[in-house]
């Protein structure tokens, strides 16, 4: 039986488990970042593998890390993150840690999650999305990850769903889909009236005539962006994944009715919009079981 940990790296919190290769975990813990500008931070990631590899009396194989970023073609280094995180480009944490380990950014850890163990098993063909502080996701074509070229592929929240709007997004792209979803921009959005997506939601559920609207507006764009994305990629599943998933029925409701406004569906047949399994271990999940995959 092989063992492999996982780590997601993120800039609040490094969360690890250890896992089997039949997605059994033994083990599962959480730590502080604390995020320097002096890479210090680098230090919690080798306490939170130390730690693990001490909870039980089994040898580790191999480590996978999941963080934000772009990966290099062979996954073993972080090549491209703007603003966070100081020191991890190019970094070499198979050396650091001595043991094997493949890096996958956290989308693609996610969707890899899902496809393993969770909401995308039994599926060759689907998509994900996460939608949280920003949009990011992940393609997966005949039951394995697609990264493209630059390992960027599924980065659907820098698709424009309005060339018109002046706000760009990280990547200079104007009307992104994750200015009109992401966390990050709500405050901007609603000319400060609300600072996040969950006050949205209760104003929605209060029935408050400007949050409804935003709300509504908001799940009307992501319809929108599964639209294309369906006529794109055509996959067998949507799969929806991070904190917008906790508004629930506030959101799927809503984004059922606005899919069967956009949607094309050849021989009335519709793409499943379901919703991701895992909470917040996803990341840690998908880097074990991607590691497992490229041994």
């Amino acid at each position: 039986m092989k063992h492999a940990i996982g780590i997601d790296l993120g800039g609040t919190n490094i969360k690890g488990i250890l896992l089997d290769e039949h997605g059994h975990t033994l083990h599962q813990h959480s730590i502080p970042t604390n995020d320097d500008a002096n890479g210090k931070w680098k230090e919690k990631v080798f306490e939170m593998v130390d730690y693990l590899k001490n909870r039980v009396s089994i040898s580790v194989d191999v480590i996978g890390l999941s963080c934000p970023g772009l990966a290099n073609e062979h996954n073993k280094c972080i090549i491209h993150l703007p603003v966070r995180l100081e020191g991890l480009i190019n970094f070499n944490w198979e050396d650091y840690f001595g043991i094997t380990t493949f890096v996958i950014n956290d989308a693609h850890a996610a969707l890899i999650a899902e496809a393993k163990f969770g909401a995308l098993q039994g599926y060759k063909n689907a998509v994900l999305l996460t939608l949280g502080t920003g949009v990011g996701g992940g393609i997966l074509i005949n039951g394995e990850l697609y990264q493209g070229q630059s390992q960027m592929a599924g980065h659907f929240g820098h698709v424009s769903i309005n060339s018109n709007d002046d706000e760009l997004s990280i990547i200079g792209m104007p009307g992104s889909l994750e200015y009109a979803i992401g966390n990050y921009a709500v405050r901007r959005r609603s000319l400060g009236h609300f600072e996040s997506t969950h006050e949205l939601v209760k104003a929605y559920q209060k029935n408050e005539p400007f949050g409804t609207w935003l709300w509504l507006d908001l799940i009307r764009k992501l319809a929108l962006g599964i639209a294309s994305i369906g006529n794109s990629l055509s996959p067998e599943a949507v799969v929806l994944a991070g904190g917008i998933t906790q508004a629930g029925e506030n959101l799927l409701n809503p984004l059922k009715n606005f899919l069967a406004i956009y949607e094309h569906w050849p021989n009335n047949k519709s793409t499943p919009v379901i919703v991701a399994k895992f909470g917040d271990m996803s990341g840690a999940i998908g880097a074990a079981a991607f590691s497992f995959s490229k041994m």
